[in-house]
């Protein structure tokens, strides 16, 4: 016996980020709104810069003093 509606909806669904359209993915969201992607992360655009959010670096530091 086959099961019927066990399967979610599938949406063409376009992709924000920072209000700015992306592009269009399959997925079951109808609209998907991100922070970062490839188009604005410092790795893929080959930056120098770090980003230290929150004192990141220095918390980890701190975690694993001890074992230098």
């Amino acid at each position: 016996m086959i099961k019927k509606n066990i399967h979610p909806i599938i949406y063409l669904t376009k992709v924000y980020c920072n209000d700015n359209f992306i592009f269009e993915i399959n997925t079951t969201k109808e609209k998907l709104n991100i922070n970062i992607w490839s188009g604005n992360h410092p790795f893929y655009k080959q930056s120098k810069d770090i980003l230290d959010i929150e004192g990141q670096i220095e918390k980890f530091e701190k975690k694993y003093k001890k074992l230098k």
